[in-house]
């Protein structure tokens, strides 16, 4: 019998083993930037932004409108509009399955939440996506709320801010899907008709047909820090030119360069921003209450 057969496994490693099976799930996260490890209460402190490299994950539309909305002003409407499966769409689950799937893991009905809100005490409309349910995709519901939000802030005469995460059209509504943006932009046309100032929000990633919609729309276009953004993916791309594509393409910082949105915003700024906007833009043709 060898010298080894008699050695045995050290008593710390076992005690550390056991240890660390008893911690529960979800208390670190690690930075996909700089990969220091986090504890997910810190990071939720900081607006989820990395405390280390500024790195931004993406948000829930929950801590979204925390974020951008006064404590309990947020009044959410369009709750009740579902998805139904106008084309009886099957690949490798039924969309109906998917949808259900959705729903439970989110707590929501749809990729988007609209609503009328205060934002230091200036009433607003907000939308915010959520990625989560479906890739934040496009159907008739998400178009039709989009729509509601424009809708909504004409009929009150105050900004509408819609905070885009999204990887675009949904493909399981096909053509039906396809219409909402032509939908959407048809009423941001209605709105810059009407002076009413629209702020269109890029968070990453802002792709598809949302990108080629009313994303792309607003009169003032902000963007996250290297958001990506833009309608095909860069894979797409490079195998559809057959070129390798410029460093950075497609990331927030390349479009301020090249003009496609007009500023890039830190998370932690975001909301005195977007205040100073919605109130610049629209305090002639808004109905701000008075003293604002």
């Amino acid at each position: 019998m060898a010298w080894f057969d008699d050695l045995k496994t050290p008593r710390i490693k076992t005690q550390v083993s056991q240890r660390t099976s008893k911690v529960p799930e979800g208390l670190w996260v690690k930075c996909l930037k700089c990969s220091e490890i986090l504890q997910s209460k810190v990071l939720k402190d900081c607006f989820q932004v990395c405390p280390e490299c500024t790195y931004h994950f993406r948000m829930t539309a929950a801590e979204r409108i925390a974020l951008l909305t006064d404590e309990g002003s947020f009044d959410e409407y369009a709750e009740d509009l579902v998805s139904t499966d106008p084309l009886e769409f099957d690949d490798l689950k039924p969309y109906k399955s998917r949808l259900r799937s959705a729903a439970s893991s989110t707590g929501l009905r749809d990729a988007f939440v609209a609503g009328k809100a205060k934002l230091r005490g200036l009433p607003y409309h907000l939308g915010v996506f959520e990625f989560k349910f479906m890739g934040g995709s496009m159907g008739v519901v998400v178009g039709e709320k989009v729509t509601r939000v424009f809708e909504s802030a004409l009929e009150d005469r105050l900004p509408a801010v819609v905070v885009s995460a999204s990887g675009g059209a949904r493909m399981q509504e096909g053509i039906l899907s396809l219409m909402q943006m032509a939908k959407s932009s048809a009423m941001v046309g209605r709105m810059r008709e009407e002076g009413i100032p629209y702020i269109s929000v890029l968070t990453d990633p802002t792709t598809g047909g949302v990108a080629a919609s009313f994303a792309m729309l607003g009169d003032i276009i902000l963007a996250e820090p290297c958001a990506l953004i833009g309608f095909a993916g860069p894979r797409v791309i490079v195998q559809t030119i057959r070129q390798s594509l410029p460093e950075g393409f497609q990331r927030s910082e390349f479009l301020i360069q090249h003009g496609f949105v007009d500023r890039i915003v830190p998370r932690r700024e975001l909301a005195d921003e977007l205040r100073q906007w919605m109130w610049r833009l629209g305090r002639q043709t808004c109905r701000f209450p008075k003293g604002l």
